[in-house]
């Protein structure tokens, strides 16, 4: 009796998660037609303000950094901003600066933030002193092609346009499981994204790149609104949707750092992730668990052996396989542009399968780690100190 409620589960399943398939596809071909038509538009290359918030070293940071710098755009401005100034991510930022005379780059210290979130303390004092209408924000673990502001800034040619996000592929530092949560960003996240689009269009943005014009920000009376939450990019881009202006999904896709080599590691920042999404958008994360395929193959593989359904369950599998490795070509491949998606595709029903367990994990706390301190997630993705006092003491020893 039990396998066949097993079973009818993973058939249940496989239907759920064959239908986000088909949504999934239905995305990249109207992503794709989109894209056609961007890269064949005119160029529109108005003035610029590229926001970059650092702190600390990273692996790789020189070379993501750096790739800002060379950016083929006719006018543009970098302005990085670090807690101290000699912070270590703001020194390399300034002998960059030294090799790429020809590029305008200022440098900002904020000071021991008073804000939950440090990241928008510091946009906070950067785009204040921005000297453009259209503000780039994007994080330090991130690196772009040469193109990338003349792609990326296109679509402001519409008036309409108030802010613009980014797809991001994963970019592996090294090792199996840096591998693995890459291909979660470039799959899983891109999926979620082009469905999303899809179906009710850009509510929100994306983090490592976010492009708002200047009166939008005005209208939000700048970053202070969102002062204690996690989840600040899905947040900035639903209030400039609410405004009335659009939010837009660009066609250019970017490169987002993976340097998590230790499975621990790995399953911790994806857990944090998948959190901070739960408590931001908890609907949407309560549903994410029927889009998963391999875990409903798996389900009726060994339910069907124990029903005396064989075929069945081998069918079960088979399909949850071949489900995923066409997502991860569409999704991976065609949108985010990461050929590991289409030559190490056999890899994302690996990472789908462990997908519901982090799905579970991200409904066992309400803790996550950042910056290397701890937090609790309230309803809509505010963040609680873990440790108030001991931020506080550490605030006074850094100030005195």
């Amino acid at each position: 009796m039990l396998s066949r409620i097993l079973l009818a589960i993973a058939i249940f399943g496989t239907v759920t998660s064959t239908a986000y398939l088909l949504l999934v596809i239905a995305g990249v071909l109207r992503f794709a037609k989109r894209r056609r038509e961007l890269l064949q538009a005119p160029a529109y290359t108005p003035s610029v303000s590229v926001l970059k918030p650092v702190h600390g070293i990273e692996p790789n940071l020189r070379e993501n950094l750096e790739s800002f710098f060379r950016q083929d755009y006719p006018s543009f401005e970098l302005i990085f901003c670090a807690r101290r100034d000699d912070d270590a991510a703001l020194q390399i930022a300034r002998q960059l600066s030294e090799q790429y005379l020809s590029v305008n780059a200022r440098f900002m210290t904020s000071g021991e933030p008073p804000w939950t979130n440090a990241k928008l303390y510091s946009l906070e004092k950067m785009w204040k002193q921005a000297a453009h209408d259209l503000l780039v924000i994007s994080d330090s673990d991130v690196r772009v092609s040469p193109d990338y502001l003349r792609e990326i800034i296109k679509p402001f040619a519409n008036p309409k346009v108030g802010m613009i996000t980014c797809i991001f592929r994963g970019l592996p530092a090294g090792g199996f499981w840096t591998d693995l949560e890459a291909l979660g960003y470039s799959v899983e996240m891109t999926s979620g994204v082009v469905v999303a689009d899809l179906l009710e269009g850009m509510k929100f943005a994306l983090g490592p790149t976010m492009v708002v014009r200047r009166k939008c920000v005005e209208a939000l009376n700048g970053f202070g609104f969102m002062d204690d939450y996690c989840a600040d990019d899905y947040i900035l881009g639903n209030r400039v949707a609410e405004t009335g202006m659009e939010v837009v999904l660009s066609h250019h896709s970017i490169d987002h750092m993976v340097f998590h080599h230790s499975f621990l590691s790995s399953m911790r920042h994806q857990v944090r992730w998948m959190r901070s999404t739960r408590f931001s958008r908890p609907k949407g994360h309560l549903g994410t668990v029927l889009t998963y395929a391999m875990p409903f193959g798996v389900l009726g593989f060994f339910a069907g052996f124990a029903s005396r359904h064989s075929r069945l369950g081998i069918a079960l599998l088979a399909a949850a396989f071949v489900n995923r490795l066409i997502q991860s070509v569409a999704a991976g491949y065609v949108v985010a542009g990461d050929r590991k998606a289409l030559t190490r595709a056999w890899l994302w029903p690996v990472r789908d399968l462990l997908g519901v367990f982090l799905w579970f994990g991200s409904y066992l706390s309400a803790k996550i780690d950042w910056r290397g301190e701890e937090y609790r997630l309230t309803t809509g993705g505010k963040m609680l100190r873990a440790h108030p006092a001991k931020a506080n003491a550490k605030m006074t020893m850094e100030t005195s």
